[in-house]
C-alpha cells in the first residue's frame, strides 16, 4: 500500500485525551494517527514536534468591523455618547480625521487576529450614499490577498440607515457582499416593517443571508425579533437570518423572553454576541436549550465605539463563558462551540472538526483539555490554515 505524502505532520499532539500525530496534505487532515508514527520518510519533510501542545479547532469571529479600527494608531481617546445615533456621528468624525487608508488599518487587523488562531470571520463594513462602496471594495481586494490567512465573509452594513440608503445596499450586494445588513429598524430607521421587507427583499432578489444589528431595548426589541423571525419563515429565509446583540434578550422578563426564544428557533434566526461589558447580554444558556442557535464575535476592537477588544477569540470565549457563568467542562466546551462550531454554522461554512478529511484549520495551545484551554486562554503556539503554518508564538510566519 503506497504511503500517504503529507506536506506536514504535526508529531504528539494532544487530541481527545489522546496523543497523535496529524498528517496534513492538500489543505485537510488526511491522517491522525498514534504519535510518533507518521515518519519523515512520508512527509517529506521533519515533523513539527508539538511536545502534547492542545489541538483546537480553527477559531471564527462570528462578528468584527475590520474598516473600522485604530489598531496600530497613536491612542485616540474615546468620545462618550449614550445614544447609538450619538455613537455613529462620533465615529463618522473620527474616521475623517485619520489620514492611513482603511486598507492598511483593516490588513493590520487581520494580520493581528490571524496570529490569535481566527481562521474566519464575518466583517461588517458601512455603506451608505456617502461613501458608497469604498469600503466594500476595499475589503474585497483585502480578503483576496490574506485569503492564505483568513477566510473572509463580507455584510454590507447600512449604519447611516438602511430606508435612506437602500440603493447603496443593494448595490453593495451586487458588488459582491456576501450578506445583507440592518441595523434597528425601530431605532434608526423609525419603520420596523419597512426596513425588514427592504432588507429581505434585497436577500431574497440576491439569494444572500441577512445579519441585523439591533441594539432596541426590552419591549421594542423583543417584538422586533419576534417580527424579524416572521419575516423569515414568510419569504423562507430560515435559517438564514443572524441578528446582532439583541440586548433585549436580556432585559425581559420570562414571558417574553420564552415566545420571543420560541419564534427565534422556529425560524432559524440566530443570535450573536459579544459579551457587551455596559449592555445586557443574551441569556446563552436559556437560548440553546430553546434551540436558538449563540454565536460570538469580537465587535468592536479599538475603535470609536470602544477603546478595548483584543481580536483574541479564545479570550473572548473566556469572557462571554464568565459573563454567562459557563462553569463546568460540559458548558466550557459550549464556550469553545460558540467561537467554533456555531458561527461556521451560521456562516454556512463546514463544521470545523479534527477529523479525518476535516479543513486543516487549527490552533495549537499549552492546555491539557477544552475546559481549560477556554477558561485560562492560552497564547497560541502555532496556528495553521488550510494545512500550512501561518502563525508560531504569537508571530505571523
Amino acid at each position: 500500500m503506497p504511503r500517504t505524502r503529507f506536506n506536514l505532520v504535526l508529531s504528539g499532539v494532544r487530541l481527545d485525551g489522546h496523543f497523535v500525530d496529524l498528517g496534513l496534505s492538500q489543505g485537510r487532515i488526511a491522517r491522525i494517527a498514534p504519535a510518533g508514527t507518521l515518519t519523515a520518510i512520508e512527509g517529506g519533510a521533519a515533523p513539527e514536534m508539538c511536545q502534547g501542545l492542545l489541538a483546537l479547532p480553527g477559531l471564527i469571529d462570528g462578528h468584527i468591523h475590520l474598516d473600522k479600527t485604530f489598531l496600530g494608531l497613536p491612542w485616540m481617546p474615546h468620545q462618550p455618547d449614550a445614544t447609538v445615533i450619538g455613537r455613529i456621528a462620533a465615529e463618522k468624525a473620527q474616521l475623517a480625521g485619520i489620514e492611513e487608508p482603511m486598507a492598511q488599518r483593516a490588513r493590520r487587523m487581520v494580520d493581528h487576529v490571524a496570529t490569535r488562531g481566527t481562521t474566519a470571520l464575518r466583517t461588517h463594513v458601512d455603506v451608505d450614499a456617502a461613501t458608497g462602496l469604498r469600503g466594500l471594495e476595499a475589503l474585497l481586494a483585502l480578503r483576496a490577498e490574506v485569503s492564505h490567512l483568513v477566510s473572509i465573509q463580507i455584510v454590507a452594513f447600512p449604519q447611516s440607515g438602511a430606508l435612506a440608503h437602500a440603493q447603496v445596499l443593494e448595490d453593495a450586494v451586487r458588488a459582491g457582499a456576501d450578506v445583507v445588513g440592518g441595523l434597528d429598524p425601530a431605532g434608526i430607521d423609525s419603520d420596523i416593517e419597512a426596513q425588514l421587507r427592504l432588507v429581505f427583499g434585497i436577500a431574497g432578489r440576491h439569494g444572500v443571508p441577512i445579519d441585523i444589528h439591533l441594539h432596541d431595548p426590552g419591549e421594542l426589541g423583543a417584538f422586533e425579533l419576534r417580527r424579524i423571525a416572521a419575516h423569515a419563515r414568510a419569504t423562507g429565509m430560515a435559517g438564514r437570518v443572524a441578528v446582532s446583540h439583541a440586548y433585549a434578550l436580556g432585559q425581559v422578563g420570562e414571558s417574553t423572553l420564552g415566545h420571543t426564544a420560541a419564534s427565534l428557533a422556529e425560524a432559524g434566526v440566530a443570535i450573536m454576541t459579544n459579551g457587551p461589558g455596559p449592555e445586557a447580554m443574551p441569556p446563552i444558556q436559556r437560548l440553546v436549550a430553546e434551540g436558538v442557535a449563540v454565536f460570538v464575535g469580537s465587535d468592536n476592537i479599538r475603535d470609536a465605539w470602544s477603546p478595548y477588544g483584543n481580536g483574541d477569540m479564545l479570550d473572548r470565549a473566556r469572557l462571554v463563558g464568565y459573563r454567562a457563568a459557563l462553569l463546568t467542562d460540559t458548558e466550557l466546551r459550549l464556550a469553545l462551540d460558540l467561537v467554533t462550531t456555531a458561527p461556521a454554522r451560521v456562516l454556512g461554512l463546514p463544521p470545523p472538526l479534527l477529523a479525518e478529511g476535516a479543513a486543516a484549520d487549527l490552533v495549537l495551545v499549552a492546555a491539557e483539555h477544552v475546559a481549560e484551554a477556554v477558561a485560562t486562554a492560552p497564547p497560541r503556539a502555532l496556528v495553521v490554515k488550510a494545512g500550512r503554518i501561518v502563525a508560531r508564538g504569537g508571530v505571523l510566519g
